[in-house]
């Protein structure tokens, strides 16, 4: 967080409205990511972005200074997440895209941009088969770059616990990956499509 950045919380702590809609505005891609990857639908994730940036409001005056805000905000959007997969229940399916974080090409290479969407609708897939504190974790570590302590503060683990979930999350998917991937492609889009 930079100087702007921390004088705009500090604001936002004292009440100011103003400056807590500029934090939003600042943080909301890498929580709609982090709630989209956890969820899989895009719809339940901007539901769940504005629940974060709701409960973060409600929270502002606990935050802990010492703290990284962006990890803060970030745990808020993990455990609201793992709590809606907890009561759901069932695996999400869906294979949206992410909104693209760089400005696309004025050209766009066609190819290019189906084998973006197929990764893409892959890496969702293989999301989806993890547990939520497993997804949580792997999020976290590989689209956030947070170290395993920082994961196990966010997650309210133990660093061991952390790498056991990394390793079994990882193993998961590999697998999940290798059947994936013997698959026929008319097999594979028969398995992604959702029931009716």
């Amino acid at each position: 967080m930079n100087n702007l950045e921390a004088g705009w919380l500090q604001r936002a702590i004292q009440g100011d409205q103003d400056a807590f809609a500029y934090i939003v505005e600042t943080y909301q891609r890498p929580v709609y990511n982090l709630c989209y990857r956890m969820l899989g639908d895009p719809q339940e994730a901007e539901d769940a972005s504005q629940e974060t940036f709701w409960r973060a409001y409600q929270a502002l005056r606990r935050y802990d200074q010492q703290r990284s805000f962006i990890t803060w905000l970030l745990s808020i959007a993990a455990h609201y997440c793992i709590d809606l997969q907890r009561k759901r229940r069932f695996p999400v399916m869906a294979l949206d895209i992410l909104p693209e974080e760089d400005v696309p090409d004025s050209a766009p290479d066609p190819e290019k941009v189906f084998n973006e969407m197929e990764q893409k609708g892959q890496m969702q897939t293989l999301l989806s088969h993890l547990g939520p504190q497993d997804r949580a974790a792997i999020v976290l570590r590989y689209w956030y770059e947070f170290s395993e302590e920082e994961i196990a503060r966010t997650l309210s683990l133990t660093v061991s616990a952390v790498k056991s979930r990394l390793f079994r999350a990882r193993k998961e998917m590999a697998l999940a990956w290798e059947k994936h991937s013997t698959l026929s492609l008319p097999e594979r889009r028969k398995n992604e499509s959702p029931a009716l």
